[in-house]
């Protein structure tokens, strides 16, 4: 039995090094956090190891949040350092998007795999229609809300990133460009805002997942410690390999790229949920 864990162990960590990479390249490509690209490799690597269609998408969700985690934070120092981080925004979502990233989990905790998956490709494929069509500095008003209604959006945020698995870029950039903030500044300021949903809602993972069955061997509740301790560092190293080849492209061709591969990610999703 200790040889065959071993030779588990050993397969799902060759697994988690493969994702890395191609998480690392492709993030690194167009521009993205690591989780929009992790989530669905992952999957499709929990899949062919064998990993139990109940419980796969919680722990590819859970494990890609832990992940982003160091990225959050190192990304958030540079953005600061450049000053790049607007705080008033900061201080007016940051409550409503660490309640929402506990209650995304919460509520992940309570579906199915399929409907998890559904999520993420049912918002992949609005951020991919985005993405592909010709909306660069359009925006629908010239502030972004405030008072009790301004605090939905954030939560909204919160939630739905915890449940997808992602550290609230992929939303939070465009929700604030739309509302008239300058791209460097919602870049910079998603991610701090990574860092308050993937934290929290890690933790809550590994809660939420602490007596359930058949998870992948190296799992602390619903996080993978394996897939970790390997997609991390590896996704750091290899992102500049993505960036070196994005320099090649036109911005508008990265969108195009960015969105048609969101396309098939939601694609595929979809069909995960109601194929």
């Amino acid at each position: 039995m200790p040889d065959v864990l071993n030779g588990e162990m050993l397969t799902l960590a060759a697994m988690m090094l493969v994702t890395g990479a191609v998480g690392g390249v492709i993030a690194g490509m167009l521009g993205v956090g690591g989780g929009i690209v992790i989530v669905p490799v992952l999957d499709l690597v929990l899949a062919s190891f064998g990993i139990d269609g109940d419980v796969r998408m919680h722990v590819t969700v859970a494990t890609s949040l832990a992940t982003i985690i160091p990225t959050a934070i190192s990304s958030s120092r540079a953005h600061e350092a450049k000053g790049a981080v607007d705080h008033d925004q900061l201080k007016h979502w940051a409550i409503a998007i660490f309640l929402g990233a506990i209650a995304g989990v919460v509520l992940a905790s309570r579906v199915s795999g399929d409907v998890l998956s559904a999520v993420f490709g049912i918002v992949a494929l609005l951020v991919a229609i985005k993405m592909l069509l010709p909306l660069e500095g359009k925006h629908i008003a010239d502030a972004v809300p405030g008072g009790a209604a301004g605090q939905v959006i954030p939560f909204a945020i919160g939630g739905l990133s915890s449940m997808m698995g992602i550290g609230g870029g992929t939303l939070s950039v465009p929700v604030m460009t739309l509302f008239n903030v300058p791209i460097h500044r919602a870049v910079g300021t998603a991610a701090l805002f990574g860092l308050l949903i993937s934290a929290p809602a890690t933790v809550a993972f590994i809660i939420a997942g602490w007596h359930v069955e058949d998870l992948p061997p190296g799992s602390l509740g619903y996080v993978n410690l394996i897939g970790l301790a390997i997609i991390a560092p590896v996704s750091y190293f290899t992102a500049p390999w993505g960036a070196r080849i994005a320099h090649a492209l036109s911005k508008r061709q990265l969108s195009l790229l960015f969105g048609l591969f969101l396309t098939v990610v939601a694609a595929r999703m979809l069909l995960r949920a109601f194929g």
